[in-house]
Formats: structure tokens, sequence, C-alpha cells
């Protein structure tokens, strides 16, 4: 019987230790980088007009 406890307690660990090693990572970051090119509009002063 006292095999039997140890080779639980051994398969527990092993299990806790696989389940932290393969746990939740950080949140991926969107990137900053734009879809497509900026509108015409953008980057401009607001009442500036110009063409």
């Amino acid at each position: 019987m006292p095999n039997l406890r140890k080779l639980a307690f051994l398969l527990l660990i092993a299990a806790l230790a696989l389940a932290g090693l393969a746990g939740c990572g950080p949140p991926k970051q969107d990137s900053s980088i734009p879809w497509s090119r900026p509108a015409d509009w953008e980057g401009r002063i607001p009442g500036m007009g110009g063409n």
C-alpha cells in the first residue's frame, strides 16, 4: 500500500507541474500598425483646408 500511495503522490505532483508549465500565457497585444493607409483628412489641422 505505501508504494501505491507514493505513486499516486508522484503522479499528482507531475500533473500539477505540467499544469503549471502549460498554464495561461500573457495576453497578446494588438499591433499598432494600421490595417490600411491613412485617409486624406488624417494628419491635417482642422479648418486649415489645403489640397
